[in-house]
């Protein structure tokens, strides 16, 4: 696993040396023992689709990450604002393979947003791109970094709702199954948008 933590995060989003790519490929299916993770992605700045797709083929590019699994796109409401005061936000889940901890995961998807200039200035502000580890593996910790499981994502039917289109059976660590906590929370607020879609990576 040290050939895929060695070094710094690079930000810019930059194709990967076949090299490197066959090497990902290669720990797929050897002991390498890759993770699931489930990423959450959200945009209400800037061209939302293109910000979206952008982050899903920045964590593809990733050395030590393969994305397994695409959600549908969701149009929502901006959480924990005033209504009308943002636009509406593009939703969508991503299912992951990887090698790399937590932590150097965390790094990437901080070092993707800033590639496409979030601006943390305020607490729920608008954002070009959001990309928050909501799960990985059964992995629960109360790290102040990243707590894992996303403390919030059990409440949240923007997260939730395309979480359960990609995967119907998915588990929440700690809260039980996705399917169930969608239906304690329901859909108000979070439109699907069947005109819209996100490429899985070839």
């Amino acid at each position: 696993m040290t050939a895929f933590t060695q070094g710094p995060i690079d930000p810019t989003v930059q194709p990967v040396p076949a090299s490197v790519v066959e090497r990902v490929d290669a720990a797929d299916t050897t002991l390498q023992n890759p993770q699931r993770a489930v990423i959450a992605l959200g945009s209400n700045l800037g061209n939302r689709l293109e910000n979206l797709q952008g982050a899903v083929d920045a964590l593809e590019d990733t050395p030590g990450v393969r994305v397994k699994a695409v959600s549908p796109v969701y149009e929502t409401e901006p959480w924990g604002v005033e209504p009308g005061s943002q636009p509406s936000y593009f939703n969508a889940v991503v299912v992951l393979k990887t090698t790399l901890p937590p932590s150097s995961l965390l790094e990437r998807a901080h070092a993707v947003e800033e590639a496409f200039h979030r601006v943390r200035d305020e607490r729920w502000g608008p954002r070009t791109l959001d990309v928050d580890i909501v799960a990985y593996a059964s992995v629960v910790s109360d790290d102040p970094q990243l707590t894992l499981p996303h403390p919030r994502a059990h409440e949240r039917a923007f997260v939730l709702a395309p979480w359960h289109d990609v995967d119907p059976e998915a588990q929440l660590p700690g809260r039980g199954p996705v399917a169930d906590l969608l239906g304690a929370v329901g859909r108000e607020g979070v439109a699907p948008r069947a005109d819209l879609e996100l490429r899985l990576p070839e």
